[in-house]
């Protein structure tokens, strides 16, 4: 299916190639739950996590469009739940964080966390002083999961996997190594976004809904084999230039925004 959005656009007129994604009169109506990637997906890639440019239309599109859907509506990050909350604001969504150690599953409702194990501490002091030893890189604590990004250092991507293998062997059992876009992030076993998706549509709130997700990293492969799994549609942001399970792709973050709004504009069946 990667062709389907190409499909639309054969060069001759205004065809959107975006438009053959959901239908373009939502006459086949079936109710959608929605599961968003963020960095890569609603934003672009930055340098670093911080210096990441929300569009400032982004919250509003996605508050549309969870109202639209009555709320089946997730966002799902490596980044915390915090952190979400607060590239978003003021939307306030239900959100799967750390790739789903952390969970919201209603706007308002609590933040489920689970406990920090006390080798963290000796695990963080070992990246503080990698990044430290080897400029250009940077350290992101996550409280239950460790990154090291080397995007601005680019040559000291073996170091940086050497890294991660030692702060895996340092917490022992029951983690291991989640390789990105320029970082390497050592995390705790059991939670991926596949799984988060699959708790998310166990729940009454989503039941019956045909669930979507947006990715655009190794990282959301889970995600897309979930979804796929479930009878849903998977969709990468970017060129269709690897492997994927993804069933279809957008070519960019401001093409899925024109996709979003448009979906929300309509309403949130397909």
């Amino acid at each position: 299916m990667d062709g389907m959005a190409g499909q639309a656009d054969d060069g001759e007129g205004d065809a959107d190639p975006l438009f053959t994604l959901w239908g373009s009169d939502g006459s086949s109506h079936q109710a959608l739950a929605f599961f968003l990637d963020v960095d890569g997906t609603l934003v672009e890639i930055a340098p670093t996590p911080d210096s990441v440019v929300v569009s400032p239309d982004l919250p509003d599109i996605l508050e549309r469009l969870s109202e639209a859907v009555d709320g089946a509506l997730v966002v799902v990050s490596g980044r915390s739940i915090a952190q979400i909350d607060d590239l978003l604001k003021p939307a306030k969504l239900p959100a799967a964080g750390l790739h789903g150690l952390e969970s919201r599953e209603t706007a308002l409702g609590k933040i489920m966390t689970p406990p920090v194990p006390p080798q963290m501490d000796q695990a963080v002091q070992a990246m503080k002083a990698f990044v430290e030893a080897h400029p250009g890189t940077l350290f992101e604590d996550k409280t239950h999961s460790l990154a090291i990004h080397y995007r601005r250092a680019p040559e000291t991507e073996a170091a940086a996997r050497d890294l991660a293998e030692a702060v895996m062997a340092e917490l022992g059992a029951g983690y291991h190594i989640l390789a990105g876009k320029m970082v390497f992030e050592v995390k705790p076993d059991g939670a991926d976004k596949g799984q988060a998706v699959t708790r998310f549509m166990a729940l009454p709130a989503f039941a019956g809904r045909r669930p979507v997700f947006i990715g655009d990293d190794v990282t959301d492969e889970d995600g897309f084999a979930a979804v796929n799994a479930l009878g849903g549609t998977s969709i990468r942001v970017g060129p269709a230039d690897r492997p994927t399970e993804a069933q279809t792709h957008v070519p960019s973050v401001s093409d899925l925004h024109r996709l979003l709004a448009a979906q929300a504009d309509r309403g949130g069946d397909s």
